[in-house]
């Protein structure tokens, strides 16, 4: 066992420093959500979504 990772160390890491990026991603993302900011771009011209997802104010 200990042969094998130290064969796959480097794999071993750069795995283990790729969840860590997507487990913050995540996280901030949540984040994000609970303080109501959106990910959209406010660009609706080019959106399917464009009616739907902000209301218009008239």
């Amino acid at each position: 066992m200990l042969t094998w990772i130290s064969e796959n160390l480097a794999t071993i890491l750069i795995c283990l420093a790729l969840v860590l990026m997507v487990v913050g991603i995540l996280i901030g993302m949540r984040r994000d959500k609970k303080k109501g900011k959106s990910t959209c771009g406010n660009n609706c011209a080019h959106c399917a979504m464009a009616g739907s997802c902000h209301s218009h104010k008239k």
